[in-house]
C-alpha cells in the first residue's frame, strides 16, 4: 500500500464516520445503538430471521445478538415467532413500530445529507460529489480481499 493510498484511506475513513455520527444524530433512531439500527435495517431487508442467521450476518457472537433483540423487543420494535420449519428456533422480524421508526429515521438522514448538500456546497462542489459517488459505491461493494497484492488495476 502507498503512503498516498494510506493517507487516503485515514482520511476517507475518519470523515465517513464522522459524516455517519451527523446522519445518526439527524435521525429518530438516535436513541437506538449501532448494532439495534443495524438488526432492524437487516430484517428490514431480508425479512424475519433466526438469531443465529442474525449474528452470522451481523458478524457478533449469538449472545450479543439474543441481547440486542431482546433489547429491541423490549421495546416493541422486533416481535418473535416460531421457526416456520423448525419448532426449536424462532425467527424475528420487524413491528409496525419498528418499521415505522425504521422510515422515519432513513427519511431524517436523507432530508438531513440533502439540506447539507444545497446549503454547504457550491453546484460545483455538488457536481464533484455526484462524481465521485460511482468510485465510493465501487470501494463498497468490492471483496474484502479483491486485490491482495495492492496492484492498481489496468
Amino acid at each position: 500500500m502507498s503512503s498516498q493510498g494510506a493517507g487516503t484511506a485515514d482520511e476517507l475513513a475518519t470523515v465517513i464516520a464522522r459524516l455517519s455520527r451527523r446522519m445518526r444524530a439527524a435521525s429518530a433512531e438516535a436513541e437506538l445503538t449501532p448494532s439495534q439500527q443495524s438488526v432492524m435495517a437487516w430484517l428490514a431487508r431480508e425479512g424475519p430471521t433466526a438469531t443465529a442467521a442474525l449474528a452470522r450476518g451481523e458478524l457478533v457472537r449469538p449472545q450479543s445478538m439474543r441481547m440486542t433483540l431482546a433489547a429491541l423487543e423490549e421495546r416493541g420494535l422486533v416481535a418473535r415467532a416460531p421457526h416456520p420449519t423448525d419448532g426449536r428456533q424462532v425467527v424475528f422480524s420487524l413491528t409496525a413500530s419498528g418499521s415505522a421508526l425504521l422510515g422515519s429515521g432513513r427519511a431524517a438522514r436523507r432530508g438531513w445529507l440533502a439540506d447539507a448538500i444545497d446549503g454547504r456546497l457550491t453546484p460545483q462542489e455538488h457536481r464533484t460529489l455526484a462524481a465521485a459517488l460511482p468510485l465510493l459505491r465501487r470501494l463498497a461493494e468490492s471483496p474484502h480481499d479483491s486485490n491482495p497484492s495492492g496492484d492498481v488495476p489496468q
